[in-house]
């Protein structure tokens, strides 16, 4: 999901919002302020429902961000890297960049978001007791008692032992742990969320019929969310499974082309691309350590008239925005680190030193290699 607004980074993790936010924003503050609000304490200004709402409304998406930041926080100290996070129509998505190395750590990570949502439920809960006892202001005794109850909600809702939702981790880590087997239990949490996303989808239009209205339709919307993200991450776990035991350095492409990082884009095109069939380069200083990486698509946007005036480090990839992994890195591992701005080119260094570079096209050949060694396995077992 990709971000809209960068918010900023918070405890070291960058947090965005897509547009959607917005959207659902509107509708639960304007949900809130035209409906929940007026029945539950009548007689007050619209503007005053209005506020209550918003408030209400700001302060969920903050504990949905606690939620998500929890996942974050966790997976690095179980060893998991974090891109970001990005608050969407759904809730929100902490875009790890990596895959547990135990069933212990993948239930920790799983775990502590609806264990965050149940805590903030909890004190919403517990606010509104003191609220009601002590006759505080009406309106902010419902906006809190509403925030208690959608974050129990969302708790729950979570732990729904089907992936991609938490629970559905939970799940993959329970059948790790039980078989051993990481695929089958990805496998296992992946079928049973595309489950429970028909059957979300059957539930929501059957509600929709029965007169429901939108709420009929947004579930149908959140399972075919749930269901065809679970079909995502099945294949992810059949591609994952094809890859085992191949590591980097099966597949890089060795002692790749270089290129200084300090050089102009004209002379960059002159040297390099002009004499070359490379279509990305990586940047080296001059120790030969890897600063950047720069496509050809991104040095077509430099006008003509600017190449010479233009530095080739300023329109590539940084390096913090690169996958950089050892040769005896597990090529599966890499796959959740590859980088939009490389266009899924990752770099391979040694001792700080460049030594290979893997391409999306390097990948692809390795997985036909894989099923063809599959379909002669098969062959010779048939026979």
């Amino acid at each position: 999901m990709t971000e809209t607004v960068r918010l900023g980074r918070l405890l070291g993790v960058d947090v965005g919002v897509n547009w959607s936010v917005f959207v659902i924003f509107a509708l639960i503050s304007l949900g809130l302020a035209a409906g929940r609000f007026p029945v539950v304490y009548p007689d007050h200004s619209p503007g005053a429902y209005l506020v209550a709402g918003l408030a209400a409304g700001l302060v969920f998406f903050f504990s949905l961000l606690a939620h998500e930041l929890s996942h974050a926080v966790v997976a690095r100290r179980n060893g998991v890297g974090c891109d970001g996070i990005t608050l969407w129509l759904f809730g929100g998505v902490a875009r790890l960049t990596g895959e547990p190395d135990s069933p212990g750590a993948d239930l920790r990570i799983a775990g502590v978001g609806p264990l965050i949502s149940l805590v903030l439920g909890g004190l919403f809960a517990a606010a509104t007791g003191v609220l009601v006892a002590f006759d505080g202001p009406e309106l902010v005794t419902a906006a809190v008692g509403w925030l208690a109850l959608i974050n129990v909600v969302l708790a729950v809702f979570n732990l729904v032992p089907a992936a991609p939702l938490d629970g559905g981790r939970i799940l993959r880590a329970a059948v790790w742990k039980f078989t051993g087997d990481r695929h089958r239990a990805a496998v296992v949490a992946s079928r049973a969320g595309r489950g429970f996303g028909w059957a979300l989808i059957a539930f929501g239009l059957f509600i929709f019929v029965a007169g429901a209205g939108l709420g009929g339709l947004w579930l149908v919307l959140i399972g075919w969310f749930i269901s065809t993200s679970a079909a995502a991450e099945e294949r992810h776990a059949e591609l994952t499974d094809s890859l085992r035991g191949v590591r980097v350095s099966d597949v890089m492409t060795a002692d790749p082309a270089v290129v200084r990082h300090d050089i102009d884009v004209r002379e960059f095109l002159d040297e390099h691309v002009f004499t070359h069939r490379h279509s990305t380069f990586p940047l080296v200083d001059g120790n030969g350590h890897p600063v950047g990486l720069v496509t050809l698509g991104q040095v077509k946007q430099v006008a003509p008239e600017d190449r010479a005036t233009t530095g080739l480090a300023s329109v590539a990839c940084d390096l913090d925005d690169i996958a950089v992994v050892s040769p005896d890195e597990p090529l599966a591992d890499l796959l959740p680190k590859m980088s939009a701005c490389t266009e899924g080119r990752a770099l391979v260094a040694e001792n700080g030193r460049l030594v290979g570079i893997v391409s999306p096209s390097d990948i692809v050949r390795q997985l036909e290699i894989s099923e063809l060694r599959n379909v002669r396995g098969l062959s010779r077992t048939s026979a």
